[in-house]
C-alpha cells in the first residue's frame, strides 16, 4: 500500500517576531523545514513527500535549497487561503484511491521514524492514527460568566502530528465545504463520520511557535 506524507507549512514570523517565515530560520544550520523533510525520507525512500507552501514563499525557497544543497525528492504544491485548502490541495495531487496519507506540520522537526512508522500501522489497521500526548499540568475551564473551574486532565489529551489516515478516507472528507471547526484533519474526519484512533506522541514533539521553542528543538536535534 503506497504512503503519502503532505507536509504543510504556511506560517508567519509574528510569533517568533522574525521577518523571515518560521519554517525557514535555522537549527544547527539548516532551516526547519529541511530537517522535517529529512525526518520523513528517513523513514522511508519509497514515501511519496508532498510539500505545501503558500505561493508568494516559492522563491525564497526554492533560494534556500540551492544554498544548501537540499535535493531531497518531493512535489511541491502551492497552499490554498486555510489549513483545510492547503491539505485538500494537497490530496488533489495525489492520483490515487487506495494508499495511507500522513499529513504533519512543517514545523514539527522533531519527529521520529518510529512514531512516523507506528502512525502508517495503526491507520493501515484501523483507518485513522493521530498523534497525541497526555497533559502535564492542571487545566481550569474559563465560563462566560468570568468564573473558571477545574477539569480532570486525564479525560483530555494535546494533539499532535502526524495524523495519519485511509487515503479513501481524507479525500471524502475534504470533500465537504470548509468549516470554522475544522482545526485539524481529525476534526475534518471526525465530521464525515469517521472513527479517530490516538496514537502516543512524544513531548519533544514540538511545534515551532515561539523563540524559546527554537532552543528546545535545538537541544532535541
Amino acid at each position: 500500500m503506497q504512503e503519502y506524507a503532505i507536509i504543510v507549512a504556511g506560517g508567519s514570523g509574528n510569533r517568533m517576531k522574525s521577518d523571515i517565515p518560521k519554517q525557514f530560520l535555522k537549527i544547527n544550520g539548516l532551516p526547519i523545514l529541511m530537517h522535517t523533510i529529512n525526518a520523513f525520507r528517513n523513514y522511508s525512500d519509497a514515501l511519496k513527500i508532498i510539500l505545501i507552501l503558500p505561493d508568494d514563499q516559492m522563491v525564497f525557497w526554492k533560494q534556500l535549497c540551492a544554498e544548501h544543497s537540499f535535493n531531497t525528492t518531493y512535489t511541491l504544491i502551492a497552499g490554498g487561503d486555510s489549513r483545510f485548502a492547503s491539505v485538500k490541495n494537497g490530496l488533489n495531487s495525489i492520483q490515487d484511491q487506495d494508499g495511507l496519507v500522513a499529513v504533519h506540520d512543517g514545523v514539527r522537526p522533531v519527529i521520529s521514524k518510529e512514531i512516523i512508522a507506528a502512525s502508517f500501522v495503526k491507520a493501515a489497521e484501523q483507518g485513522s492514527a493521530v498523534t497525541s500526548v497526555s497533559l502535564k499540568d492542571s487545566i481550569r475551564k474559563l465560563e462566560e460568566s468570568g468564573k473558571n473551574l477545574a477539569l480532570d486532565r486525564s479525560a483530555f489529551q494535546l494533539i499532535q502530528t502526524p495524523q495519519t489516515f485511509r487515503l479513501a478516507w481524507m479525500q471524502n472528507a475534504f470533500a465537504a465545504d470548509y468549516n470554522d471547526r475544522f482545526t485539524d484533519c481529525a476534526s475534518v474526519l471526525e465530521a464525515a463520520g469517521y472513527p479517530i484512533h490516538l496514537i502516543p506522541g512524544a513531548y519533544e514533539n514540538i511545534k515551532i511557535t515561539t523563540p524559546e521553542d527554537l532552543r528546545w528543538a535545538e537541544i532535541y536535534l
